[in-house]
């Protein structure tokens, strides 16, 4: 049987409410969101507004079109981003 890798497991993600949650590597962010009770802002639902920006181990994602990554490290920090433009 082969050995189980931490990139197949689902990652522990930190959310800014202060909770947490996990999911399957795969799954859309603003789904992975809802499951864990935090609610991500959007806008077109098409990644071309920013609105749903959120940025995750310090890389910026659109949640509308992103799905939540594998990750060795098994931890995946989330922030809202913040647009000064906004």
């Amino acid at each position: 049987m082969p050995p189980i890798t931490t990139a197949a497991m689902p990652p522990t993600i930190h959310w800014p409410n202060g909770r947490t949650s996990s999911c399957a590597p795969g799954r859309d962010w603003l789904l992975a969101a809802r499951d864990a009770g935090f609610s991500i802002p959007t806008g077109c639902l098409g990644g071309s507004c920013g609105a749903c920006e959120i940025e995750v181990n310090g890389r910026m994602v659109r949640a509308c079109i992103a799905t939540v990554p594998p990750i060795r490290s098994g931890e995946l920090r989330v922030e809202l981003a913040s647009d000064p433009f906004w």
